[in-house]
């Protein structure tokens, strides 16, 4: 199992309307690039747009960047589009047998490290900007 693809949908949507700023940025136009139905693009707007990220207005064409890349991390990325909750990202089962000496212990053995686990990808993702991805994409040859 993989952390749901909306996170990274959500970084290409917030890359390509900084490379498109002068342009209108459709769901159709995001669409395009991210080769994936408009609804899902317009799903995942909403979230940003939830988040404060983006603006977002119906009926009117195109979405704009509320907040300057720098100021905006992958960590507010990943929680704007509700990827896991808080020391959810690794599932722990939930009835392991309670007469083994194993099941009986196991959650309180192995919680303590996703937990840790998560908040290190977390610290990961905070020291990383929007301006870092797309810097880097500038770099690359024939962007958008």
């Amino acid at each position: 199992m993989t952390i749901s693809s909306r996170f990274s949908v959500a970084i290409h949507i917030l890359s390509l309307l900084e490379f498109n700023k002068e342009g209108v940025s459709t769901s159709e136009y995001i669409s395009g690039s991210v080769n994936t139905n408009p609804v899902v693009i317009r799903r995942i707007m909403s979230m940003l747009n939830k988040a404060g990220l983006v603006e977002v207005r119906a009926g009117v064409a195109g979405t704009k960047l509320l907040r300057e890349l720098e100021d905006i991390t992958l960590l507010d990325v990943y929680r704007a589009v509700n990827v896991v909750e808080e020391d959810g990202l690794f599932a722990v089962h939930d009835r392991p047998n309670p007469n083994c000496p194993v099941g009986r212990n196991i959650q309180s053995a192995i919680e303590p490290v996703f937990s840790s686990a998560q908040k290190a990808m977390e610290k990961t993702l905070a020291a990383v900007t929007l301006q870092d991805i797309v810097d880097d994409l500038s770099s690359k040859s024939e962007v958008v």
